[in-house]
């Protein structure tokens, strides 16, 4: 479980670019659920899914997973409970390192890990059994450079990597905006299946209402810092993509947003 209690964040405090991206936000994920969040740029979706992880920590509040209190424990220590994976294909690897290198570092996730005596102690079929079931064609490639791959495969062995130890936390942020559609759709897919196999308890952005109201258990949606609206149990499984959108356009005559953000409220696809 997680929870979240009144977290805030001002970045430039005091100074003319002062921004207030989280404003006393808290919410409860229970274990093994699937929590998709969305809301326009700027809404303090990635920035609550980056003081989770340890990128900062909070002006104000707590943060507690399983009891463990992560609110000033270091990014580096909380890779032990908490996987990630990012929008950019080509983060979270190294790219020089091969396809088993990679995978020799996602099994010491959270622990002192050194290649030189991981290797010798890994099976390398076990990593052929792991890797066949993504679809990629990557087990008899294990001696490729990662970097050398397509984003879709990358991208399917970053998320491999983050759930190779079973984390008490898995973060998605944004993971399929950078890929093709067809490729997107995959990784999708893939995403639900790890999830669904290995119960983990999930906190996903996107930007694609599609992808909100088709995955998961839950849907947050954030606007100003702030957590505006919380669907669940049969109120989420009855949501379309078209309603989110009438909500995104409701806050917009609410608050009388400027053109350039009605635009971009408009060209999230669906």
């Amino acid at each position: 479980m997680l929870e979240i209690n009144s977290i805030s964040k001002t970045f430039n405090a005091d100074t003319v670019s002062e921004v207030k991206s989280l404003n006393e936000v808290s919410c409860t994920i229970e274990a093994e659920s699937f929590v998709v969040l969305v809301g326009t740029n700027g809404s303090g979706k990635s920035t609550l899914l980056n003081a989770i992880a340890g990128n900062f920590f909070p002006d104000q509040g707590t943060i507690v997973l399983d009891g463990v209190d992560l609110t000033r424990m270091p990014e580096h220590k909380r890779a032990k409970h908490i996987g990630r994976v990012f929008q950019n294909p080509f983060s979270g690897t190294a790219p020089e390192m091969t396809i088993a290198e990679n995978l020799a570092l996602a099994t010491k996730r959270g622990q002192l890990r050194g290649l030189g005596w991981a290797l010798p102690h890994i099976i390398t079929g076990e990593f052929r059994e792991r890797v066949r079931p993504l679809g990629m064609e990557l087990e008899d490639r294990l001696d490729n450079p990662i970097g050398k791959l397509s984003g879709g495969q990358r991208q399917a062995l970053t998320l491999l990597m983050a759930t190779w130890i079973k984390p008490k936390l898995l973060l998605l942020d944004e993971h399929t905006a950078a890929l093709d559609p067809k490729t997107a759709i995959k990784v999708v897919r893939l995403t639900e299946e790890i999830v669904n196999r290995e119960r983990l308890t999930t906190l996903m952005v996107t930007h694609s209402m599609q992808q909100a109201v088709n995955l998961g258990t839950r849907i947050l949606m954030m606007h100003k810092g702030r957590i505006v609206h919380d669907f669940k149990g049969q109120e989420k499984q009855r949501l379309k993509a078209a309603d989110l959108l009438a909500l995104f356009d409701e806050i917009r005559k609410k608050e009388q947003i400027d053109p350039a953000a009605a635009e971009m409220i408009n060209q999230l696809y669906v």
